[in-house]
């Protein structure tokens, strides 16, 4: 196997895996190991409710593993903000994501080379995917075809959550107001050399979603990304105002030219189409405002880390620490200088 002369930070997003965290990750540094020069894995616990912190404390002590980096989060978030965590405090010059027990981790060369080779993204997509709900799948597929007509991709096919980013793609969704949603898609939309890849590997377990989570987050994730659900709600307030406008002059034009027109229906309707085309305009004048304030909002932390350790044993730190041997011979007093 290729040994990559690089330094690389694996993020891996767990909750309640007491009972596989700790052959999961032995499993990990025995791979990892022997397949880059450097490495650090970083272990996010997403508000674990089981003995998952205990056994990472056990992992990472004098007889644990090395070169592991834990974040405990004090609830659960999203599997998007939960992987955000890992990558904003990884240091390698690559940074993988990776879930444990969907994707496979033997996979990591090839997608590792594609990013040696040139490639700032590299996607890499499970084409054994986990059965999921009807009602799911419906979901996901509306979503999916409206964010491509959004923004031209698809999330799913085209920016899998399996993915190694370079250092400078991470700096770049750092400078952004909210990260944290930009991390999703902005690894596909934002310019960058990229690859997709494929393979088939069955899944550790067989993860279902939750379809209420995954609504809540993909309304985000469309209104963050995009101005387009605004822009139609503002489009068609200004439509509805130039069409009650329209409606107006037609009544004034059936009161000019119709004799036979029933009492009261030009002033009601004239006072309908005035009220309408007054909301609509009010309505077009929030939008915008709220579009304008919306791109000024500078949101706060979805998440809370509330414990933080390392392995005793940091490798990177070893190598580091390099003592410095005079090669002057003994008996040799030094020259002054003149």
């Amino acid at each position: 196997m290729t040994v990559f002369p690089i330094f690389l930070s694996v993020v891996f997003v767990v909750r309640n895996q007491s009972t596989n965290i700790e052959s999961i990750l032995v499993d990990a540094v025995s791979y990892i190991d022997s397949l880059v020069s450097d490495y650090e894995i970083i272990i996010v616990d997403n508000g674990s409710s089981d003995d998952s912190i205990s056994v990472l404390k056990n992992s990472t002590g004098e007889n644990g593993l090395h070169n592991l980096q834990i974040y405990a989060l004090t609830k659960e978030v999203d599997s998007d903000t939960a992987s955000w965590v890992g990558l904003e405090n990884a240091l390698g010059d690559f940074v993988a994501v990776i879930d444990p027990l969907i994707d496979d981790i033997t996979y990591l060369p090839e997608m590792l080379s594609s990013a040696v080779d040139g490639a700032e993204v590299v996607f890499a997509k499970n084409t054994a995917k986990a059965a999921q709900s009807f009602s799911y799948r419906v979901s996901s597929s509306i979503f999916n075809r409206l964010y491509k007509a959004f923004i031209g991709i698809n999330l799913s096919e085209d920016a899998p959550q399996y993915r190694v980013l370079s250092k400078g793609v991470v700096n770049y969704i750092l400078q952004h107001s909210q990260p944290v949603m930009t991390y999703r898609h902005l690894p596909a939309t934002g310019g960058f050399t990229r690859a997709n890849l494929s393979y088939r590997a069955t899944p550790k377990i067989s993860h279902t979603k939750r379809l209420g989570d995954s609504v809540d987050r993909s309304i985000r994730l469309l209104v963050s990304t995009t101005r387009a659900p605004m822009r139609l709600v503002t489009a068609l307030s200004l439509f509805g105002a130039f069409a009650n406008l329209i409606y107006s002059v037609y009544v004034i034009s059936i009161s000019m030219f119709k004799v036979d027109v029933a009492p009261g229906w030009v002033s009601t309707s004239l006072q309908q189409s005035g009220m309408f085309f007054l909301i609509s305009l009010v309505l077009f004048v929030l939008g915008e405002y709220i579009l304008q304030m919306a791109s000024l909002t500078n949101q706060g932390p979805l998440y809370h880390v509330g414990q933080e350790f390392t392995s005793a044993r940091i490798t990177r730190r070893e190598k580091l620490n390099i003592e410095v041997v005079s090669t002057m011979p003994t008996g040799v007093a030094d020259i002054p200088s003149k």
